[in-house]
C-alpha cells in the first residue's frame, strides 16, 4: 500500500474521531436543555437528547487492494455513517416553578450523562492522538524512503 494511501487512511480516522470529539461536546453543552429545536412553539418542549456517532470500516476487497497499489484515490479506512439520537429516557425532575414544567410540576431534562461523556470525549482524544502518532510513522517512513535515493 502507498504511503497516500496510508495517510488518506489515517486522515480518514482523524476526521472521524474530531467528529466524535464535537458531538460530546455538544451533548455536554445541551446536558441542560430543556427544550430543543424540535420542541414546538405552543406545546410541551422537547428536551435535547443525546447523539452518538455512527463508525463503519471503508471496506476494501481483494481487487480494490490490488488497484490501491497503483491508485491513490482507492483506500480504506472509516467514515462516519450518521449521527443518531440517543433513545434513553429523559430525566423527570420536579420542579413546578420552571417555565417548561408539565402539569404535574415536572420538568423534563436531556439523558445526557455528563460522566458518560468525559469518558466518550477522552476516549476520542486518545484515538485522534494515536492517529497522529501513525501519521507521524508514515511521513518519517516516507522522508527515509526519499533518503534512500539519495
Amino acid at each position: 500500500m502507498s504511503f497516500l494511501n496510508s495517510m488518506s487512511i489515517t486522515g480518514s480516522a482523524l476526521t472521524a474521531e474530531r467528529l466524535r470529539m464535537d458531538v460530546a461536546l455538544q451533548n455536554i453543552a445541551s446536558a441542560r436543555v430543556t427544550r430543543s429545536a424540535d420542541s414546538p412553539e405552543d406545546g410541551d418542549p422537547v428536551p435535547y437528547a443525546r447523539r452518538q456517532v455512527i463508525f463503519q470500516e471503508k471496506a476494501l476487497d481483494f481487487g480494490q487492494m490490488l488497484q490501491a497499489q497503483s491508485d491513490a484515490s482507492v483506500n480504506g479506512g472509516v467514515r462516519v455513517t450518521r449521527v443518531v439520537k440517543s433513545d434513553r429516557d429523559f430525566i423527570p425532575v420536579y420542579d413546578p416553578d420552571h417555565p417548561d414544567a408539565n402539569e404535574e410540576g415536572y420538568v423534563y431534562y436531556p439523558n445526557v450523562d455528563t460522566t458518560e461523556e468525559r469518558i466518550d470525549l477522552m476516549d476520542a482524544s486518545n484515538a485522534y492522538e494515536a492517529n497522529l502518532t501513525a501519521l507521524g510513522i508514515v511521513k518519517a517512513l516516507a522522508l527515509k524512503s526519499l533518503e534512500i535515493g539519495r
